[in-house]
Parts: C-alpha cells; structure tokens; sequence
C-alpha cells in the first residue's frame, strides 16, 4: 500500500470523527446561545442539541459514527466527576453536619423505595424498578447550583442546607453505583454480597484518600517552582486517569477514580488552580456527554411511554420534595426553610444519567429506561428555577394556613432540636475510637496484602528470606502497629471518664481491644511468611522487640501523622496565612495573627509597643472588620478582634507569637459566665399580660432580651419595647438560664 492510499485510508476513518465532533459542538453551541437568551438552564439546551443531532431527527445533519461519540461521552463523565470531586474536600462532608445528613438521607431511601415501588406498579422487571429507584433518587448539583446564582439565593440559609445535602448525595451515589454494579453482575440481591462490597469500597477508599493525601500534595508542592499552568494540567489529568484505571481494576467504576482523585487534590494548595485548569476540558466533554444523552431520546419511544414520563416526572416533583422537606424537618430546620429545601432538591440531572448510563452499560436495564429518564430529567430541569423562585410564597401561605398547633409544634420541636449543641463524653471517645481503629487497620492489612503479593514471592527462594520478608514487613507497620495499640485518642474526655467508676470498666474493654487486634494483625502477618508453629515463636519475639522499640515507634509514628496532616491541612493554613511572597525579601514571610478580645495589648499605639524595636518585625497592615489599614503610622492603634499582618523571620514571627500569648489576661476562675439559653415562653395567665414589653420589665428579670414574638401566627423579629403582650403570644427570649426558668414556673 502506497502513501497515498493510507492517507486516504486515514482521512476515510478520520472524516466521520471530525465532521461529527463538529456538528455535535457546532449543534451545542447555538442551543447554548438560545437557552442562555431565553435564561434557561444550558444542559436543557445540551439535551435538545442531541435530539436534533441524534438519528431519530431526520430534518437536520446527523451524526456518522455513534460508537466515536460513546467513548467521548465516558470521557465527559470521568471528568464531570473529577471536576466534582474538586469541588468536594472530604472535610466539606465532615462541616455539612447532621441536617444535610439527615435531609439526603431521608430523601434517597424514600424516594429509592417509591421508585421500585412505582416501577413494580407499572410492571417493570425487578432490575428497571431497583435502577428507577435510584435515578430518581439523586438531585442535580449542577442545575440547583446555576439556578441558585441566576436567581440571588445562594447566601440563604436554606441553600446552606441544600447544598450540604448534594454534598451527602453524591457521595451515596457514588457507593450506590458500586451497589448497583454488583447487584447487576451477580443479578441477585444477596445480603452478604452487598455487605463484602461496601466493606471492599470502604477499604479502598480509605487506602486511596489516605496514600493520595499522603503523596500527592507532597509532590506538588516540592515542584510547584517546576510546574507551568500546562505541565500542571497534564499532571492533574493524568492522576485523574491513573486513579480511574485503578478503580477499573479492583472492579469499580471509572467515574468513582475519577471522583476520589478530585477529591484527593481539592486538599491541596492548588486545587483552585488546578479547577481553573480543568474547567474548559470538562465544559468540552461535559457538553459531548449531554448531548449524546440527547442524541438517545427517541420520538417513538416517548410518544409510546408518554403515560410513564408524566407519572414519573410527577413522582420526581413532589417526592423529592415532600421527602427532602420531611427530612429537614426532623434535622430541626424551621417550616420555611424545610419547604424551600424540599422544593429545590425537587429534579434528577447528570448522576441520574451516569446510573441510566451504567444500567446500559452492563445490560441490565431495559431499553426503554434511558430515553424515559432522559425525558424526566429534562421536565424536572425545566421546573426547577420556577420551584425555587415560588418556594418562599409558598412557604409563607402554608405557614399561615396550616393549623396552628401543627405549626406550634413543628417551631417547638425546631427549637429545641437547635438548642442541643453538645455532644456526650462517651460519644467523643467512641467516635475518636472508631477513626483511628479503622483507618489503622486498614493501612496494616493493605501493607500486610501487598507484602503478600510482592515480598513473599521475592524471598520465597532464598535461605531464610521469609524471615527477611517479615521483617520489612513489620518494620514497615510497626509504627501503625503501636498507633493501634498505644495512641491515645480524646484525652481529656476520656480522663473526665475514668473519674466516673461505672465508666473505667468499657474504657479499659477498648484499650484490650485495640491490644487484641494488633496482635491478630502480626498473627496474620507472620502467618503469610512462616508455618503456623514458627509463626507463634515468631509472634513473641516480634512482641517483645515492639514493646523494646516503643519510643522510637512513638517518634515515627507522630512524624508521619504530622506529615499527612500537614497536607490534610495545608489549603486551610495557605488561606490563614495569605502570604505574599512577593512583599517579603529574602527569608522573611507574612503572617496573620487574631488579637484576642482578653489581650491588654488592646488600645495601645504602635508607638507604644515598639514591636520593632523589641520583636524585629513590621506590621504592614490592620484589618478592622470589612476595613483594611495598610502600612499604619504610628498613632494607630490596636484594638481587640483586629486582624494584623506581620513580616518578619520564622524566629520573629514565632517570638511575636508568643508576645500575643504572654499579654492575653487571665479570666479569674471566680469570674464565671452566667448560662446564656434561647427559652419559649407561651402566655397563659402571666401577670405582664396587657402590658408592653418595656412595662413587663422582662429585661430586669430575666437579665436578657426578647428577641421574637409570635402573635397570632405572625412572626416579629427583635420587636420593639412598645409591642403589646397578649394572652397566647409565644415569647423567644434569651437570657440566664435560672431566672428563665424560674420565670417559667411562675
């Protein structure tokens, strides 16, 4: 074959690519344009650009070659999900707190159970009602957070709550997905096999968040002076990719790699950046992905399964939110933000496509599940800037036609759902327990399999080399080893518990514990290199050097915490420092310290400090609230809660440190805080009734203040002295918490 002939062979197989990747863009481009106009949201635009490029429009150009367009589509997914997980942080999920838990978590099993149920109601198979369940499951990040910005509501404190709940759902679709795809492969719904799959997705993930935070961060910043914005990007996509053929070996979806890794690196010092990177590849793929979800929806098929669609999108609607609104609820969020919630978690979007994708994918699902779900995502997307805007008059009419003791109630149970902030001693401790217990264990097993894999193969064929294979085993999990055994976790709760008698008991039942499991743990170590009866001689010999080594396993074992912390940590420290490296020549750098309300340093001049003359340092700036004073004279002063820029040396910065600490006064342990609480107090027969709130002389008895009303189902927030005090009014008022109950009881 000559030149020119595979020439014309390369442009034969390459035309369709090219000529349907620009008709799928091109396409995009201009529904992008119209629906931007009409201030729609974009993937609608992107779904109905794949109509009209799909094969079932026959008035427009059509794409060639489908199979080119699936493999850019599963790109699009894996880094839809890698830009997710940028956006993520794992301390995101451990900040959202119990309402957005319990909110997510009510929702997903309730609206799993009624989409199985509608399913079997329309005589699906088992597998299209469990995959139904799900799709309908899971909210769109996507569309509420564009429909949050358009409309202005995204500093509401209800969107607080909605967004910490998409934080808790992708997560649960994420091991949802897992779920599903083993429950497709064995086509069975065994208990046992759905436990060793968590247990197998829980074990990997913490190997990887744990190995990624570890190394990752590290490696970036080492060479962050090496790094352009091109071999940065390069670098992040590659991990991207590296992590999603990792996940694809051990047997999970590429999109759960893709999503890990994103959030591997939103811990990291760049991870701003990086997402500034990525951002215009995953727009790219992103939009062939929805538009080859487009390019699936069939005229036909709709038309034959209208009846479906509308009860579908009907149940999508007010499931997600009757149940997000219930969830909310029962977190103790008041009635008009557990409406507003539950109204704008009411659509499916791009995680219901990716589950619809892998039921197809693993030929689990009928073919008339997708085109369907297609359908429903795109009515639910059209609703859902209409839901959000209409939530809070709708939320203000129930409010004031509900009955009055429902409302009472549910404000009653929100309260003092809101007033419980601590958090048991016991709970502490078991928790801390918990952490550590599971993170050690499984760093050990995952060295003791890989030595398994790796070492004992090596040193199989050598004299004594299994001797030689357990002791670098072991010297590699002897610092985790004594972590295990020894570390102590939630000091002072626990110490407050050994004073209580009754509690010494389980305490000292979780230290043996954590004794017992690390010895199983060297058992099953020196059971892979040594016979059972070598292995027991083996066990006290290798806990008797442990007990000789203690110290040094202490030492190591602190430095590599502190290490992985330091990256764990090291976006928040960057913040706080904020440093410009720029502004400070040679080895100095700028640091930010709080001055703290108690420090008698406070109200002084800088030129009565002379922090200059005495520490070394310059104080280049002052920040006062929303007002920033740059390089202050010296008639400025300092004042409690000031934020001050320092520059200076790491020793200079470390004295001043201490110069704060050393002038912060003392508060007398005489001087005790009165017990500030938020009280309801409904009138019945109190003697201020009739009288306003300045008569009533609440302030004086209380030592507080009132800060709401409720009169006749209004609400007033922080009301005037002169309002007038009925019968029935339900008081907020905030003040010592014996004279307000002594006020109650009267």
């Amino acid at each position: 074959m000559n030149t020119s002939e595979k020439v014309a062979e390369v442009s034969l197989h390459l035309e369709p690519l090219i000529s349907d990747l620009g008709l799928i863009l091109m396409t995009a481009g201009i529904a992008v344009l119209i629906f931007r106009k009409l201030k729609q949201p974009l993937v609608l635009g992107y779904l109905i650009a794949g109509f009209l490029a799909g094969n079932h429009f026959d008035f427009f150009p059509s794409v060639k070659e489908m199979k080119s367009v699936e493999v850019w589509a599963e790109i699009g997914v894996i880094f839809l999900l890698f830009s997710l997980g940028l956006e993520f942080s794992f301390k995101k999920l451990m900040k959202v707190g119990g309402t957005a838990s319990i909110t997510a978590g009510i929702q997903i099993v309730t609206m799993c159970v009624l989409g199985y149920s509608v399913g079997q109601w329309m005589d699906w198979s088992k597998m299209d009602s469990v995959f139904l369940g799900v799709i309908l499951s899971i909210s769109s990040t996507t569309i509420i957070l564009k429909s949050f910005d358009e409309l202005g509501v995204k500093t509401q404190k209800f969107a607080g709550i909605v967004i910490g709940s998409l934080i808790v759902q992708d997560i649960l679709a994420i091991l949802m997905m897992v779920l599903l795809s083993t429950i497709a492969v064995s086509n069975q719904f065994s208990g046992m096999d759905l436990l060793l799959s968590v247990l197998k997705l829980v074990f990997f993930l913490v190997i990887w968040f744990l190995g990624g935070i570890f190394i990752i961060p590290t490696v970036l910043k080492k060479t962050k002076h090496l790094l352009t914005d091109e071999m940065l990007l390069i670098i992040s996509l590659a991990l991207c990719l590296t992590m999603v053929g990792l996940a694809a070996n051990v047997g999970f979806s590429p999109a759960l790699g893709a999503f890990i890794m994103g959030s591997i690196i939103a811990e990291t010092t760049q991870a701003e950046h990086i997402e500034h990177l990525v951002k215009p590849v995953k727009d790219l793929f992103g939009a062939v992905f929805f538009v080859s979800v487009g390019m699936l929806i069939d005229p036909a098929a709709l038309y034959e399964h209208a009846l479906p669609v509308l009860i579908l999108s009907f149940v999508t609607i007010f499931g997600q939110s009757i149940s997000s609104t219930l969830g909310a609820l029962l977190s103790g969020q008041p009635l008009k933000d557990a409406i507003r919630t539950g109204m704008s978690l009411s659509q499916i979007g791009e995680f219901s496509f990716i589950i619809a994708t892998l039921g197809v994918t693993l030929k689990s699902t009928s073919s008339f599940l997708y085109p369907i779900v297609v359908a429903v995502s795109a009515v639910t997307v059209f609703t859902t800037p209409f839901m959000i805007k209409y939530s809070l008059p709708f939320s203000e009419y129930l409010a004031q036609n509900l009955p009055r003791k429902l409302t009472k109630r549910i404000e009653r149970y929100s309260a003092s759902t809101q007033a419980i902030k601590t958090v048991s001693l016991w709970q502490t401790v078991i928790n801390a327990f918990l952490i550590q217990v599971v993170v050690l264990v499984v760093i050990i097993l995952a060295i003791i399999l890989l030595s398994s894999r790796y070492i004992e193969p090596l040193v199989d064929d050598y004299p004594f080399g299994n001797v030689l294979g357990a002791l670098i085993t072991l010297s590699i999990i002897a610092p985790f080893l004594w972590a295990l055994a020894f570390r102590r976790v939630a000091i002072s709760e626990v110490e407050q518990l050994m004073h209580d008698r009754k509690s010494r008991g389980p305490l000292t039942m979780l230290f043996f514990i954590r004794i017992l499991l690390s010895i199983f743990l060297i058992v099953l170590l020196l059971k892979v290199f040594f016979s059972p009866r070598i292995a027991l001689i083996a066990l006290v010999i290798a806990i008797v050097i442990y007990l000789i080594f203690q110290k040094r396993l202490h030492i190591r074992y602190h430095k590599i915490e502190n290490h992985f912390l330091a990256n764990l940590n090291g976006r928040e420290i960057a913040k706080a420092k904020r440093s410009r490296s720029d502004l400070t020549p040679w080895d100095g750098h700028m640091a930010v310290f709080d001055i703290a309300i108690e420090s008698n340093i406070a109200g002084k001049s800088l030129k009565n400090l002379k922090l200059r003359e005495e520490l070394g340092i310059n104080i280049v700036s002052i920040k006062r609230g929303e007002i920033t004073i740059h390089i202050p004279n010296a008639n400025e002063r300092i004042f409690p809660g000031d934020e001050v820029c320092v520059i200076g040396t790491d020793t200079q910065v470390q004295e001043f440190k201490k110069y704060l600490d050393q002038h912060e006064t003392d508060i007398s342990p005489e001087m005790k805080e009165p017990d500030i609480v938020l009280r309801q107090i409904e009138l019945k027969n109190h003697t201020f009734i009739g009288k306003s709130i300045k008569e009533s002389k609440l302030r004086e008895k209380t030592k507080g203040m009132i800060v709401g009303i409720e009169k006749r189902g209004n609400r007033i927030l922080n009301p005037e002295s002169y309002v007038i005090l009925e019968k029935d009014d339900v008081l907020w008022i905030v003040g010592d918490k014996k004279l307000l109950a002594d006020l109650v009881h009267d």
